[in-house]
């Protein structure tokens, strides 16, 4: 990866969905404030929303050698257009990543205003604030603005569908990025796990060991995605200048049942896992059955992910999970 993020910054010919937004831009004159240079990697300015958050812990771990600010949601509240332009402008921002989101999807569905107002509104501020100031925005986007229905893994060309609210405000979040009139990159990921929170491989282990039922579904496939993975290639592409829409998830995909099999065997857990449908856990939405993402264009860029088994086993080989394995069931 090291020879990645030391590639000098290159604006590549308009190719695909990215390059026609970029060309089409330039061509109308949208954006009034000059972009700043792409500065190199070992002296960005970085401005992390949602620093709170898995996605943004894990930037912070990735980024400690740089200059970077990452409020969560207590300090910068993206909802607030005035906040945002101040919190750019204030740090001298040279790229904002805006990871924090509206990410409950239950939630989503029973207040889908809210939902938006985060997702959508909120990444409309962020999008508008870094145009205002010539600063590129890095958007980090979902699986689920796709209905996965496609039978195979979806790339950057393919037409979205989103089939829940989440999926919705993620995707209105991306159209307000597009249509802010500055230089950004868009990047879908999914299945997020990692550290400064208890995510999916946590939660498997620890109602395992409190001798809990296990049910995993296996009519939703996807690709889970480390965020000490995701942050690399994140920083690798931002480094590029090469902006437009990506996708950035682990490599292969699997079931929610096929990824809780893979976490309780690397954890040594002897538990079995019910196969279950979406349908019966009887919740008010649907997730995509098949939103497996292909990195194709990042990998164009020489900028991959590793396979998500690979990735997992460096996740479960952490002090944070051997600690939850280790320690006695009366004291979780």
């Amino acid at each position: 990866m090291a020879d990645q993020l030391s590639r000098p910054p290159v604006r590549p010919e308009p190719e695909g969905r990215a390059g026609r937004i970029h060309a089409r831009r330039t061509r109308a004159g949208r954006s009034q404030v000059a972009p700043r240079p792409v500065p190199s990697v070992e002296d960005m300015r970085i401005l992390v929303t949602g620093g709170k958050g898995q996605l943004g812990t894990a930037l912070q771990l990735a980024l400690s050698e740089h200059q970077i600010r990452a409020p969560g949601h207590a300090a910068l509240d993206v909802t607030s257009a005035t906040a945002v332009r101040e919190a750019i402008e204030t740090f001298r921002a040279e790229i904002v990543i805006h990871a924090a989101a509206w990410t409950d999807t239950a939630a989503a569905e029973r207040d889908p205003a809210a939902a938006l107002a985060v997702n959508g509104e909120g990444s409309g501020n962020v999008a508008r604030a870094c145009a205002a100031t010539g600063v590129p925005i890095a958007y980090v986007s979902s699986n689920e603005v796709f209905d996965g229905e496609k039978g195979a893994p979806y790339d950057e060309d393919d037409a979205t569908q989103a089939i829940n609210e989440y999926g919705r405000s993620k995707l209105a979040g991306e159209k307000a990025v597009e249509e802010a009139g500055g230089d950004f990159y868009i990047v879908r990921t999914s299945w997020l796990y990692g550290p400064g929170r208890l995510s999916f491989p946590e939660k498997i282990i620890d109602r395992a060991r409190a001798g809990g039922a296990l049910r995993g579904v296996t009519d939703e496939i996807a690709s889970p995605t480390w965020t000490g993975d995701l942050a690399v290639a994140l920083l690798a592409l931002v480094s590029t200048g090469r902006f437009g829409l990506y996708h950035l998830a682990g490599e292969g995909s699997c079931s929610r049942k096929e990824w809780a099999e893979e976490v309780l065997r690397l954890a040594g857990i002897d538990a079995p896992v019910e196969a279950v449908l979406q349908a019966d856990f009887g919740l008010p939405y649907r997730k995509p059955p098949h939103s497996t993402l292909t990195n194709r264009r990042a990998a164009e860029l020489g900028i991959t992910l590793r396979p998500w088994r690979e990735a997992l086993a460096d996740h479960m080989s952490t002090p944070q999970i051997a600690d939850l394995i280790e320690a006695p069931a009366a004291h979780r």
